[in-house]
This record gives structure tokens, sequence and C-alpha cells, in this order.
């Protein structure tokens, strides 16, 4: 099946039991009969709680990273892991991404199962099913791109053993380190070319660059996080000068890195690497952009620091209903744990609807969560009654997505014109 049909076929699934929060009356429709029926979020059956797409916002989103990295110069894997919704990476890719960004083994399974032909794994892989699984799809699909982290000799013997045999090459980047202490990769430039002699030394892999992740530099802020991408092209420069990127067919070097906080310092720094042996690839990965959010994202986008480069607009939304009022200083909404990301911040108390009409949640502030109940401590100021529906903006998209595998796209007025189904 080609990814172009199993994106169809996601639109052939029947509404039921499985997905929270859709009209109840809606059982037994496909997913693109109910589309068709434009229902509204508010009016038309709707079952709270229920987490929303802004359609608006998203496309605006969308555009916003497409145009930044064009504008300079960077290829954009945009990492899916936050996503985990093929109909998202299918419009990240219609925008202009080179591929997309994945973490583990399963993810890329599901991009390949929808079609993705460019796959860079920002982490490391020596399980040997799945090393034997992505060599079976290069060998299947001759079109089919993939690129993997390595960061020890260890994992090049490992990844070697499971490969021997395997009809294409697999391709590697060595990852740097972000520091002391900070998560995987490489410590020292030393250690870099060990690692890359091992790569050398095999036929089953084939070293194409160098990668890392700038968000974990041990106290991040713009001087140690520029310091370290100099280290990360410096290493490029220096392996390319040691005649490393020398592999049969290599026509291009990886440069990677970017997350979702610090990817104006890469383009700074990725706009000074000179010229190589061959044409670099500057690849950023920042992935949280598509929903962004009312938390921690909104406080580290690095448009806080280049506003006139643009902004990113929260366009998640989930909807509560108020089911208890038991004090003047409190209330409780049916939305919890298994429905809001709370791993970074609570969920924020925004705007309360009430008989078709929306106002700013003044003086409604969420202090807890339970399983299923969002604590709400409430000011006199607040007028808020049992029924209320509140929207909550919420923090960390990551963990947005991964509770709901239905979620609607709704337009200003509430029209309803898409479901993003996620596969987590």
């Amino acid at each position: 099946m080609s990814g172009t049909e199993a994106l169809a076929r996601l639109a052939e699934d029947r509404v039921d039991h499985r997905f929270k929060g859709l009209p109840p009356d809606a059982d037994g429709l496909t997913v693109a009969e109910l589309t068709a029926q434009r229902r509204n979020l508010f009016t038309d059956g709707f079952t709270t709680p229920v987490l929303a797409l802004s359609a608006e916002r998203l496309e605006h989103n969308l555009a916003l990273m497409e145009t930044y990295a064009a504008r300079h110069g960077l290829a954009f894997a945009p990492h899916g892991k936050t996503t985990m919704a093929p109909q998202l990476f299918r419009r990240q890719i219609e925008r202009g991404a080179w591929g997309i960004t994945l973490a583990v083994p399963h993810q890329v399974r599901v991009a390949r199962a929808y079609g993705v032909q460019r796959v860079f794994l920002a982490n490391e892989l020596v399980d040997r099913a799945a090393l034997r699984w992505v060599a079976g799809e290069l060998a299947r699909d001759e079109d089919f791109r993939f690129v993997c982290y390595v960061d020890s000799v260890r994992a090049v013997e490992l990844m070697d053993a499971a490969l021997r045999g395997t009809a294409r090459p697999l391709d590697v980047v060595v990852e740097l380190a972000a520091g002391e202490g900070a998560r995987t990769g490489v410590r020292t430039e030393a250690e870099c070319a060990a690692v890359a002699d091992a790569v050398a030394a095999t036929g089953t892999l084939r070293l194409v660059g160098v990668a890392g992740y700038e968000g974990e530099v041990p106290g991040a802020n713009p001087e140690r996080v520029h310091a370290w991408l100099r280290r990360l092209v410096a290493l490029a420069v220096d392996f390319d000068k040691a005649g490393r990127f020398a592999a049969e067919g290599l026509d291009e070097i990886v440069v990677s890195a970017g997350g979702s906080a610090w990817f104006d310092a890469v383009a700074d720094v990725f706009a000074e690497i000179p010229e190589l042996s061959r044409p670099v690839l500057k690849l950023l990965r920042s992935g949280a952009y598509v929903s962004h959010d009312d938390g921690h994202y909104r406080k580290v986008t690095p448009f806080n620091r280049i506003p006139e480069e643009g902004a990113l607009e929260p366009a998640f939304r989930l909807w509560a209903q108020i089911v208890s009022r038991p004090s003047p200083g409190q209330a409780f909404a049916n939305a919890g744990k298994r429905d809001a990301a709370h791993d970074l911040d609570l969920p924020f108390a925004q705007v309360i609807r009430r008989d078709g009409v929306e106002r700013p949640a003044t003086g409604v502030e969420v202090t807890s969560l339970s399983d299923q109940h969002a604590w709400l401590a409430t000011a006199p100021e607040a007028d808020l009654e049992v029924g209320d529906w509140l929207g909550l903006g919420l923090s960390h998209p990551c963990t947005s997505f991964d509770k709901w595998q239905l979620i609607p796209v709704a337009e200003a007025d509430g029209t309803v014109v898409e479901y993003i189904r996620t596969i987590f």
C-alpha cells in the first residue's frame, strides 16, 4: 500500500468509543463522513473533555517555519515524535520539509507506513531486529533515505554485527554530546574520531556527517549554545579535512542540530559553515512549532529574541466542563491528567463559554490535576457555574498529542474541518 493510500485509509476508519470527545451520535460514521458534516465543536454534540486544534493557527505555524528555514538556507526535518500524526507529516513535507526526524524504531515504522521517504533518527540504534528491518526497507526501496546517530565504538560493533550481509550501507552521523553530564553523545573530539574510524572499518555503515542537540547544553544561554554549535561545525570541518567523508556515493555532508528553543542560534552558526569537499545539508529538526503552546514553548521560543522574523501561535485548546462548584473559592472541571499535558506546567484557564458567549476566565486558576479532574481556585470576581465550558491552554505539545487519538481541527467559529489521527 502506498503512503497516499494509507493516509486515505485513515479517513475510512469508523468513529466509535475509541475516540474521546467525539459526538456519540456520530458512532458508525467514517471519519470522512463526519468531516463532511462540518459540525460545530460547541453546538453539535462534542462531549467534554475534548482537545481541539485551531485550523488557522496550525496553518500559520506550518507556513512560518517553512519560510524561516528557507530564509536561512536550512533543510528542515521537523521532529515527528511531537505529533506522531501522519497527516501532519504529509503537510510538513508538502511545506518543503526534507523529511521527518524521529526517535525510536516504532516511530520510523509509522512514518514508512504513511510514505515518508527521508527519516533522520535522532537517537542511537543498536536493536538487532530494528536494524534488520531498516536494512530491509533500504533494500526494498532505493529512494528511502535513513540516517541515525552513533556515539560509541561498541554501538558501531553491534550495528555492524546486525547488518552484515545487507544490501545497502546504513548512513550514520557521529553525535557530539552537548557537554559533560548531558544526554547521549560522544564527549570529546578524540573519541569522535575513534567512533568515525570504527565506522570506516565496517562495510555496513557509512559516515555521512555530525549531529547533536544544543538543547542539552548545560546552563544553556546564547553564548554557550553558540559555542557548542561552533564545536559541532568544527568537528565536521576536521572530519572533512581528514578525508572521513570520502565514502563511495556520498554526495553531501550532513550537519544537524536544532530543537525548538535555540533554532535561531543554529541558523546563526550554520550560516558560518565553510565550503567543504561536498555540499552541506544543514538540517534543522525543531518539532514543537506545529501546535506551539501556552506555557514552556511560549517562554523559550527563539521568536521572542527575533520578533522581526515572526511569531508562532498556540494552536491547542482543551475544552472541559465545570461539573462541581462546592464553594465560592473552588470548582472542578472534568479534565485531568489523562487529558492534559502536565509534565512541564499545569493547564492555564483561558476562556469560559456559557450560552454561546465566550469571555476571559478571569479569576480562575488550575491548581492541581487528578486523573479526571482539574482543581480550580476561583477568586471573588470569577463568574463560573456548573455546566460552563472552560477553555484551557496547555504546556508541552509532545505530551498533549499523545493523550488523544483523533483530534478535531476547528476554525475560529468552531466549525470542525478535519480530524488529526495520532499513532503513538
